[in-house]
């Protein structure tokens, strides 16, 4: 296998080690406080107002895994399936996922709106990028 294509599949791998991370650090954020009684199971049957905020700001983060990310892994599936991965996805692929960890970093931390804006959006530039690169070199190929 081309090196190329195991560093995209290691960015992949890194996406959902975040998911993971942030599932874990949900539950144990969540799942104590329902056990002890402190949070009743009525209360956050069909809504989660009544977790406290690190609790709200790490299920958004983990909800927020689920939207840009997915676009980025039908591409890298493409990508990888067509089996003409280039450095440029590569690159694309690891600079996405760091602006995803950089973006959670924020979420579950400071939160600061304005920081978080600018790291979706430069993720979500990357992430054009990535695609329109990838529909140019499909267009391009003599035959997929």
């Amino acid at each position: 296998m081309p090196f190329v294509e195991k560093l995209l599949m290691l960015a992949m791998a890194a996406e959902v080690l975040l998911i993971f991370g942030l599932l874990f650090w949900l539950g144990r954020e969540r799942v104590p406080r329902v056990m002890s009684g402190e949070i009743a199971m009525a209360d956050i049957a069909v809504e989660r107002t009544a977790y406290p905020l690190q609790a709200k700001l790490l299920a958004n983060s983990f909800d927020n895994q689920f939207q840009l990310p997915v676009v980025f892994f039908v591409g890298a599936l493409l990508v990888l399936h067509l089996g003409n991965v280039s450095w440029v996805e590569a690159a694309l692929g690891l600079v996405f996922v760091a602006l995803r960890y950089t973006h959670a970093a924020i979420h579950v931390t400071t939160n600061n709106v304005g920081q978080r804006f600018v790291a979706y959006t430069l993720g979500l530039a990357v992430l054009v990028v990535f695609w329109l690169w990838l529909v140019f070199k499909i267009l391009l190929a003599p035959s997929i």
